[in-house]
């Protein structure tokens, strides 16, 4: 066979369907014929799936290798199958192509994409492609499918980075991979900026080793940062970068409420929408209801199903803790267009083609304009459909952020994502890894790894650390034969000692670290409806009830992990908690929010949504004044509780927590005082018990300082030991330091943060120089503080003009900041009682009509449920009343 001929199947299949290649697809296939790797950047429902699959057809369809065809008795007499499968084995294509997803459900998805493409071009006379095949290996594969594959792998395996860990893993797994020709990671900017991508670049670093000639290709459709992203998966090897401009109808509206409340706070909208969400699904076919967090999910889900119960088996749930049934049923429901709605978190964030889906809603802030963007291109999924996303505001303040995300998206502003620098943790356990597939001799790994764009600047010293970490644990663990994972043999060969040692190992790959969870299972029946966080399960007791999978449950008993329920005729129920990221504001979307802040400020109220709030604008503006990107706005205000302080930086909330305990510090440390804090994505508050001259003292946050000295007022201004340690039980977790036990005996979560606090207290007093502790701060500052994008505020802040204004009563942006810090000390009834009185007195003086104390207490419990339990408050993060006295840190401080 020759590529021509896979070619013109190719043209005789598109043709059928009416199809014409796009450049940017013909590009791809170039390229890949040449034996080029590269990054492919297009957009969402463009065709980038058949440009990689096709490309790689093509290339590798006519490959004829010596040996390729193995005689019928040689294949029999070798594994042990019947006669039949021997005969298949001998004419079927090798492993050929790893196709790496970061979910399941685009696993699966991607899997039948796949076989579809190879399934209509076999009969239009590619020959020789009758001999490939697409497997699928993710956790949600059964024992069976593991088996088959154990005796021979598709020509096509459509993966995850951990299962592919695992296969590293094994003691063949030279012999098993080193046909592999080419690696396509699915969705790259998912993975580029966390330690699943780090796990994919070392992965990728040990496949060229065994086959120089491999070719890597990555996908995306938002990614701010191309480069960098291509850097990071190809190394200094370089590659091609493709871009598909394809014309794509996108619409980005906002669902308006009929009137925007002027003294908003978190969620306070809240199921108030429900009517106007109710109404857009009733107008469209189908609809995919995007929320942040689990939490969320479960309750607009509950609501969905009460308001419409008609829509019963027609409207559905879908998220990470599901049951692989039912996540499997919903996502053919969607396939096949039998569902009107489905609400979903990041589940089904990604290249799911779901055909039928002609509407997207994103309840509350996307957060970010690649998200909304990823979540948009899941409604009209294909080449020359329109997408239309719809964001659902939670509070009044979000439908700003509407029109700006609109803005950033036309003008091309996405995110970047920053890949991890140097994560010892996923080294140490990449070492064990290859230790156990066939070994390593340390100085060729090293030139291994460093080929990994994460570790290209990794010293001898933090290898050879790594080295005597995965031998003897660390200098302060050597006495412990559980953690000698990895000693040379007398040919100097690294090889994991113990089968033992290595079962833990294997059970245990992979970096996504979450809470200890419990299987739900119905009493009596033993049907299993997924699993949930035990944190949360453990402040039940038996009657108590809790919403999961859209089910009122009443929970029965608990025993060994599993919590037994069965359903509740009524009640209350509790929302389960999951842990979620805390995700900012990203800098895009803050900025875009600001210059729609700014047009208003102008008095250009010409979209929409600068409309629709355009009452709680001019109050705002009336009463203080509008950011802009030119001016820092700070407000000041005199109460009962005391001197308030509210600053408007618009940088996230993470920036804006580590800005509220710089100021805080560096004011404590001229005159000790007592502050509440309390932080939303728009700005922060600082109240203060005494009087302060709030006036003066608010330079103090951008004096000049360097790094150093920044770095060392933000950590002294937090608890940063106890930050640290939260960071530390991750890392813990992932380099093998913590066991979380064999399948049906996990470890409860109380168990493994004794664990791990142990190990942390035991390094800190015995091994202060431990890398895994440097490491921990090092993440405390990049992702939990986000010191550089501190920094860069703190810059920026520095340029612009103070607008100071002194208050006579709150102002609609700092009304929410106010209630996150009393409706945390309150019941919601007295919180409830508190907000209306605000509200009736600032709607008076405004001349306006105050919400009752029902609305508000209504909305409150709302806000509380669908935020706080997730473990993700939208919109505040209020600190306990504490003294800011200056301290010495308790230990040395890392440099930036």
């Amino acid at each position: 066979m020759t590529v021509p001929t896979v070619r013109s199947a190719i043209d005789t299949w598109f043709a059928s369907r009416g199809w014409k290649p796009f450049l940017f697809q013909k590009q791809v296939w170039a390229a890949v014929a040449r034996g080029e790797s590269g990054l492919l950047h297009a957009t969402t429902g463009a065709g980038k799936t058949y440009a990689v699959w096709l490309g790689a057809l093509l290339a590798l369809g006519a490959m004829k290798p010596a040996g390729r065809r193995r005689a019928k008795k040689d294949i029999a007499a070798t594994m042990p199958i019947a006669p039949e499968a021997a005969a298949r084995a001998a004419t079927s294509e090798p492993l050929r192509v790893l196709w790496l997803t970061p979910m399941r459900a685009l696993a699966a998805d991607t899997a039948r994409a796949l076989q579809q493409a190879l399934d209509a071009l076999g009969p239009t006379g590619a020959g020789n492609l009758s001999g490939w095949d697409v497997g699928l290996r993710t956790g949600d594969s059964s024992s069976a499918e593991r088996a088959a594959q154990g005796k021979r792998l598709p020509s096509v395996l459509v993966t995850t980075p951990e299962s592919l860990s695992l296969m590293l893993a094994r003691a063949d797994a030279r012999e098993l991979l080193r046909t592999v020709q080419m690696v396509v990671a699915d969705e790259w900017h998912e993975l580029l900026g966390n330690k699943r991508g780090v796990q994919v670049q070392l992965a990728l670093a040990r496949l060229r080793r065994w086959n120089p000639a491999l070719r890597a290709w990555g996908m995306s459709a938002t990614l701010g940062n191309l480069d960098e992203a291509m850097h990071t998966l190809l190394g200094h090897r370089g590659g091609t970068l493709v871009q598909g401009k394809v014309h794509k109808d996108l619409r980005v509206d906002t669902l308006l409420p009929p009137a925007a409340d002027r003294f908003p706070w978190a969620g306070h909208l809240g199921l108030a929408m429900l009517p106007h969400v109710v109404q857009e699904i009733a107008n469209s076919s189908t609809t995919l209801v995007f929320t942040n967090t689990r939490s969320q999910a479960e309750i607009w889900y509950q609501a969905l199903v009460e308001a419409r119960p008609d829509w019963a088996g027609s409207v559905a749930l879908h998220h990470g803790s599901l049951d692989r049934g039912v996540r499997e049923w919903v996502e053919a429901g969607l396939k096949e267009g039998s569902l009107r709605a489905v609400v979903c978190t990041s589940s089904l964030d990604l290249g799911v083609d779901f055909l039928p889906v002609e509407r997207v809603l994103q309840i509350g802030s996307p957060k970010g304009v690649a998200r909304l963007l990823q979540r948009a291109g899941r409604s009209g999924h294909a080449p020359g459909r329109a997408s239309r996303v719809t964001m659902v505001p939670t509070h009044s303040i979000e439908i700003v952020e509407g029109a700006a995300a609109r803005e950033a998206i036309a003008a091309g502003h996405i995110e970047a994502r920053r890949p991890p620098h140097q994560p010892l943790d996923v080294l140490v356990q990449h070492l064990v890894t290859i230790a156990l597939g066939g070994g390593f001799v340390p100085d060729d790994l090293y030139a291994e790894v460093r080929s990994a764009a994460s570790y290209e600047n990794l010293t001898p010293d933090a290898w050879q650390w790594c080295l005597d970490f995965v031998r003897q644990g660390g200098a302060s663990l050597a006495a412990y034969p559980d953690y000698h994972r990895v000693v040379p043999d007398a040919e100097g060969v690294w090889r994991v000692p113990d089968v033992r040692l290595a079962r833990r190992h294997r059970m245990n790959i992979g970096t996504i670290v979450s809470d200890a969870s419990m299987s739900v299972q119905f009493w009596g029946s033993g049907g299993r409806l997924g699993s949930i966080e035990e944190s949360f399960v453990s402040r039940l007791k038996p009657g108590d009830c809790f919403l999961f999978g859209g089910r009122l449950l009443e929970l029965v008993r608990i025993h060994e992990m599993t919590a037994f329920v069965r359903r509740a005729p009524a009640g209350r129920p509790s929302v389960p908690r999951w842990n979620g990221s805390r995700m900012p504001l990203s800098t895009t979307l803050a900025d875009a929010t600001v210059r729609q802040l700014a047009r208003a400020a102008d008095g250009r109220f010409d979209n929409p949504e600068l409309r629709c709030v355009r009452p709680l604008l001019e109050l705002q503006a009336r009463w203080s004044a509008l950011p802009t990107p030119g001016t820092l706005l700070a407000e000041t205000l005199k109460t009962r509780e005391g001197w308030h302080l509210f600053v408007y930086p618009f940088a996230g909330r993470h920036v804006h927590m580590g800005l509220a305990n710089l100021l805080a510090w560096r004011i404590a440390k001229e005159a000790a005082g007592t502050f509440s804090m309390s932080v939303n994505d728009y700005g922060f508050e600082l109240l203060s018990a005494t009087p302060r001259d709030w006036a003066g003292l608010l330079p103090r946050l951008t004096a000049d300082a360097d790094d150093e000295a920044l770095l060392h007022d933000v950590l002294a201004g937090l608890n940063a030991s106890e930050m640290a340690l939260r960071r530390f039980r991750e890392i813990a977790r992932v380099s093998g330091l913590i066991f979380q036990g064999y399948p049906g005996e996990k470890r409860s979560q109380k168990q493994l943060q004794a664990s791990s606090s142990l190990f942390y207290e035991v390094f800190r007093k015995y091994d202060p120089g431990n890398r895994l502790l440097q490491q921990a701060e090092q993440e405390l500052l990049a992702q939990e503080l986000e010191l550089n994008r501190l920094a860069q505020s703190i810059e920026r802040m520095r340029t612009q003009t103070l607008v100071l204004r002194e208050l006579e009563r709150p102002t609609p942006f700092s009304f929410p900041l106010m209630v996150e810090l009393f409706r945390e000390k309150l019941s919601n009834e007295n919180v409830a009682d508190r907000i209306a009185r605000m509200v009736q007195q600032l709607e008076a003086a405004a001349g306006g009509t105050p919400a009752s104390a029902t609305d508000v207490r209504d909305a409150l419990a709302f806000s509380r449920e669908a935020t706080s339990a997730s473990g993700v408050p939208s919109n505040g993060s209020p600190k306990p009343v504490r003294e800011r006295r200056a301290r010495k840190p308790s230990r040395p401080l890392p440099r930036l």
